[in-house]
């Protein structure tokens, strides 16, 4: 059994994304990620970590926690604990820990990038799966095979910059019947400051129509698509490039 990861920082803040946005949580950001989206915004964790043992991991996570033991919510259990990256399915020990902190009683999610196999997470955890758009430079990354894995509670994000992301992500919706599977979201990327861009970031390809959040959820509501408009939470809430929030 692996008994430690590479952790990039553990913090509190509220959730961002995901159907769950706004609610407390404790992120646990793993370090390392096997692509390089045009979009990625915390190309930081591709490498800065430190090795802890699950032990530790956990300690931080409980600590982070400590104000929230006591509380009851309809909510449920408070706060919620969230494993990102990077990509933490990268690393063999994420599910070990999902496991644990599950059976610890919290509502784990894991926001993975949907081009390494879902199946070893525990159902009870919610996972946060992308379909990768092709203005993301990654969408042949996808793992089709994701999608026979996931259930109710799971959600599938899109990241949508372009126009082409936009009828990409219809089309995939459609031919997979995905509004039957889980609740999807339409995640508007936020562009990156020139400051912001990693070198190592694929470009985004060429003969791409950026599309801005109004046109994005104009075209949701013309399409009547069954689907949940997002923004990236923090990034309202704090300046883009602030980390541990």
């Amino acid at each position: 059994m692996v008994e430690s990861l590479v952790v990039n920082e553990i913090y509190l803040s509220l959730q961002g994304e995901s159907t769950l946005a706004g609610l407390p949580c404790v992120f646990v950001r793993l370090t390392g990620c096997n692509l390089r989206c045009s979009y990625c915004d915390t190309a930081y964790a591709f490498t800065e970590g430190r090795r802890l043992s699950l032990a530790d991991i956990l300690a931080q996570v409980r600590r982070c926690a400590e104000p929230y033991r006591t509380l009851k919510s309809v909510a449920g259990p408070l706060p919620l604990v969230e494993l990102t990256g990077g990509e933490p399915l990268l690393q063999p020990g994420a599910p070990e820990l999902m496991r644990q902190l599950v059976a610890e009683g919290f509502t784990v999610l894991v926001e993975t990038s949907g081009a390494l196999d879902i199946s070893k997470v525990d159902p009870r955890v919610r996972r946060i799966m992308d379909l990768k758009c092709p203005s993301s430079g990654e969408c042949d990354r996808n793992l089709w095979a994701n999608l026979a894995h996931l259930h109710a509670t799971d959600e599938i994000k899109f990241v949508i910059g372009t126009v082409e992301d936009y009828d990409w992500a219809v089309a995939v919706i459609r031919e997979h019947n995905l509004a039957r599977v889980c609740p999807l979201l339409f995640s508007w990327v936020a562009p990156l400051r020139p400051e912001q861009q990693d070198k190592s970031l694929k470009p985004v390809p060429t003969g791409q129509h950026p599309l801005t959040r109004l046109e994005l959820v104009e075209r949701i509501i013309r399409d009547a698509l069954p689907v949940r408009f997002q923004v990236q939470m923090h990034k309202v809430v704090w300046v883009p490039e602030a980390r541990g929030v």
